[in-house]
């Protein structure tokens, strides 16, 4: 099965596989800081979805700002599930259902923004830049393949450059991380808490992570 989540401006947000449903809780708790409306989208490729299943994952979508809910499937036991709680289910083959899945995906973008806090526990990875305009609380992993910006404090786990990139960089409004990574290198966060309030920023010199104030250059 995989879900589609987009805004009402239909600009992309994201695509996820869910093949544990009974294992859905963390997946979803990370869209719940997002306040504009959403549409969801199931596709369903030869799966049988009952109506308790589906009415399961209906209860965890009503727990987030859903406006429209859609199932896509070639399996006529789980459109008749999805009419049966009145989500809007459409038949189709399996062909046209991977075209819809492969429009989105070529809608997808690299860059990730998240506005609000990621708990302990949770997990953001990007396949660019991960933006996130909140704090990165101890026992939360975040990742990306190039720079990750976190306007907030920075106190769980940041692994920049995931893809061997050692140009990437970890920049922080309050950087008092747990780990630091970028690429092969990996640093062990200070002990002291920061003793001053301003960005900093994280990179790669001689093989070792180095943290320095993130200065803005005037170039007036």
């Amino acid at each position: 099965m995989e879900i589609v989540l987009n805004n009402t401006k239909s600009k992309y947000l994201e695509i996820f596989s869910l093949l544990d449903l009974d294992n859905i809780h963390e997946i979803f708790k990370r869209f719940s800081s997002i306040k504009e409306p959403l549409e969801a989208k199931i596709f369903a490729v030869n799966e049988t979805i009952n109506a308790h299943q589906l009415s399961k994952l209906k209860n965890h979508f009503d727990k987030i700002n859903i406006c429209s809910l859609g199932i896509y499937s070639n399996n006529r036991n789980t459109v008749l599930s999805g009419k049966s709680l009145k989500i809007d289910s459409t038949f189709l083959k399996e062909r046209e259902i991977k075209n819809k899945l492969l429009l989105f995906n070529s809608k997808k973008k690299d860059d990730i923004l998240h506005k609000g806090t990621v708990r302990s526990g949770e997990r953001i990875s990007s396949n660019g830049n991960l933006s996130i305009i909140g704090d990165v609380n101890p026992g939360a992993i975040v990742s990306a393949k190039k720079n990750i910006y976190v306007w907030g404090k920075l106190q769980g786990i940041a692994f920049a450059g995931k893809s061997g990139n050692k140009n990437a960089s970890i920049s922080s409004l309050y950087l008092n991380p747990l780990q630091l990574r970028i690429a092969d290198v990996i640093a062990i966060g200070p002990k002291d808490k920061p003793k001053n309030y301003y960005p900093e920023i994280a990179v790669i010199d001689k093989q070792t992570i180095i943290i320095k104030p993130h200065l803005i250059e005037n170039k007036n």
